[in-house]
């Protein structure tokens, strides 16, 4: 089972199944939100257990989106479609080794001119 938190340890979270190949997103949003881009992987909602719910602040950043963080710490944790059955965990919230890799680069047509993208991973313009 993965396990994670924030930084101050408010917010805690545990899966219960693993979670898909993380993927890290260059839009504009994840940027400013993270200060760089964002890796995250996607789990189904339900496979979700959150410890601390009361520090779990969510901030509706389009009519679709609701990104979560910790109203202590700021740490931003979860990314969540509204419309589906999924949300996506802060690669690094985990606790330890994750047994994860990156699988590939998203909105890269947003990317910051700051830094370039060398891993060989797919990149997707959106």
């Amino acid at each position: 089972m993965l396990k994670g938190s924030c930084l101050c340890g408010s917010v805690r979270f545990e899966l219960a199944e693993t979670p898909g190949a993380p993927s890290a997103c260059h839009c504009v949003q994840c940027r400013k939100q993270s200060g760089h881009y964002f890796a995250s992987a996607n789990v189904s909602k339900a496979a979700v257990t959150t410890f601390g719910a009361e520090n779990l602040t969510w901030f509706h950043s389009s009519a679709k989106v609701r990104r979560g963080f910790c109203s202590r710490c700021g740490s931003w944790l979860f990314w969540e479609p509204l419309a589906r059955d999924w949300t996506s965990i802060a690669m690094g919230a985990f606790d330890g080794s994750t047994g994860l890799q990156l699988q590939r680069h998203i909105f890269v047509a947003e990317k910051g001119d700051y830094y370039n993208i060398n891993d060989g991973l797919p990149q997707h313009e959106h």
